[in-house]
């Protein structure tokens, strides 16, 4: 039996943490010991508290027990997060604070200064036979590898301790927060199945966290980093996305913008499941134009959803408001959905997750990132951003989402550069441009490259007013739009008229 085969018939014990047990490929092998490692703060108490409430629920017994932690602070912990984490999970301490006043438990204090091994071992077995739990949590591994002294020592009651467990068939999670010695290996050998939880804090923004299963024995797993969150309720991970994983059949059409000009512009229109990128200097009105292919689809009777990164929801309502575009009172009837995103606080697995959310959850049809500036903040490197962007591309157009991107390029006029290069990712991309003529500002616009079929190469102005987003006709007479200050070499002025404000 290969494998995938075997991950399919193995009885699974859920960890009651949707996204962790989609990584897992359905939860943690029964029967067995997993270690589940991280320093102190990553979240290794909470995922073990979610894991018991999980039996706990599905009517199993479950067993905590702990040689660093009291009683009472689990609970309270517990209670923070809104659990009933009642007396049906059994709570073995191990170091009652009460036995430091008794002069009777002098000499047989649990605590690893104090305690050889083979004792606390016994008082764990002990607690295991009275309750005969389905489910075992030990809280940490790090007291044991003090009391053992040495390596060897310490595998070997690792060791004694699978095979115990494994006589009443129980799950067991073991908890090592690598205070230590990070660099001990020792049980990742003997552990069927080994996750790591880590917690990095980038120079400015919340602290993120992520996990990795570093192994997971004759199963099948979803590899690679995932984002998780600790929020009251406890930890939602965040799977890494695998667009390769996910097909959609639909039917693939051009899709209108509403504006004549802007057709023409790109053939026919934008094809339904794939991508553009708007990209131009500040001011150019990229938000604008990818709105405009927003609206068209609300009245094509679809749903759209707006992420916005850079502008605050207040002054974007505001402003487009004022060129004919209630965007408060689509969302209120639920035709778009907006939603403010602080690249600081959010990791680039929750802000796939969202998005996917939407496309699945609400139907949408109609996605606009506005900007990937401010989602490369989110990224730890460049690289980064281009494989989060590839894989999220990918699972839009599979699914049948059309999604336009927006990027500010540095500068407003001449030789301009993106603080990132997706252009190659994007199926459609529109470059907006600043060029003088005539002693005013004005804008351009041309169609770079589309993939799924023919475009116009012609430069055409632009202009934003009351009644919105206003094409004119191609710039034949002019030279050098592109560099800001062109020369004009027609026989008549083809920009558009002064009295469109």
């Amino acid at each position: 039996m290969d494998c995938e085969e075997q991950s399919l018939t193995t009885p699974k014990a859920q960890t009651g943490i949707e996204g962790l047990d989609d990584v897992l490929s359905g939860g943690l092998s029964r029967g067995h010991v997993f270690l589940l490692e991280g320093e102190p703060g990553t979240g290794k108490t909470t995922v073990a508290m979610q894991f018991l409430l999980a039996g706990m629920q599905a009517g199993e017994t479950t067993l905590y027990i702990t040689l660093s932690e009291t009683e009472r602070e689990l609970r309270e912990s517990a209670h923070s997060h809104g659990w009933q984490f009642d007396e049906s999970i059994a709570v073995f301490e191990l170091a009652p604070p009460e036995s430091l006043l008794s002069i009777e438990h002098q000499q047989s204090l649990l605590y690893s200064s104090d305690l050889e091994l083979g004792e606390t071992v016994a008082q764990i077995f002990s607690a295991v036979e009275r309750t005969k739990p389905s489910r075992v949590v030990i809280d940490s591994l790090s007291e044991i590898r003090l009391l053992a002294q040495s390596s060897l020592r310490y595998r070997r009651q690792v060791l004694a301790m699978k095979h115990y467990f494994a006589r009443y068939d129980a799950t067991v999670l073991l908890l090592d927060d690598l205070t230590t010695d990070a660099l001990d290996k020792t049980v990742h050998s003997v552990a069927h199945g080994v996750i790591r939880l880590q917690e990095l804090t980038p120079s400015y923004g919340a602290e993120r966290r992520r996990l990795k299963i570093i192994k997971y024995r004759g199963q099948k797993y979803r590899g690679g980093y995932h984002d998780f969150t600790i929020q009251v309720g406890g930890i939602k991970v965040f799977p890494r996305l695998v667009a390769a994983e996910h097909r959609n059949q639909f039917e693939r059409r051009q899709l209108s913008s509403g504006i004549a000009e802007l057709d023409a512009l790109l053939g026919g229109g934008v094809e339904r499941g794939s991508s553009t990128l708007v990209l131009g200097p500040a001011g150019t009105g990229k938000s604008l134009l990818a709105l405009v292919f927003a609206m068209q689809a609300i009245a094509r009777g679809e749903r759209a959803a707006l992420f916005v990164f850079d502008e605050e929801l207040g002054l974007l309502h505001d402003r487009m408001q004022a060129l004919g575009m209630d965007l408060r009172g689509l969302q209120d009837n639920g035709q778009i959905w907006i939603e403010q995103v602080d690249a600081a606080e959010l990791s680039p697995g929750e802000f796939s997750h969202r998005v996917r959310r939407c496309v699945d959850e609400q139907r949408i049809e109609t996605v606009i990132i506005d900007s990937l500036n401010g989602y490369q903040a989110a990224m730890p490197e460049e690289n980064a951003l281009v494989l989060h962007m590839h894989e999220l591309l990918l699972y839009l157009n599979r699914r049948g989402a059309s999604t336009f991107m927006t990027i500010a390029q540095q500068g407003l006029v001449g030789d301009m550069r993106a603080p990132v290069d997706i252009t190659y990712l994007a199926d459609t991309v529109i470059l907006l441009r600043y060029f003088e003529a005539l002693g005013e500002v004005r804008r351009a616009i041309s169609i770079i490259k589309k993939r799924t079929g023919a475009h116009e190469s012609t430069i055409r102005e632009y202009r934003i007013g009351v009644g919105g987003l206003k094409i004119g006709a191609p710039l034949h007479g002019f030279q050098g739009v592109l560099r800001g200050v062109p020369h004009y070499y027609g026989d008549s002025q083809p920009l558009l008229e002064d009295e469109y404000p």
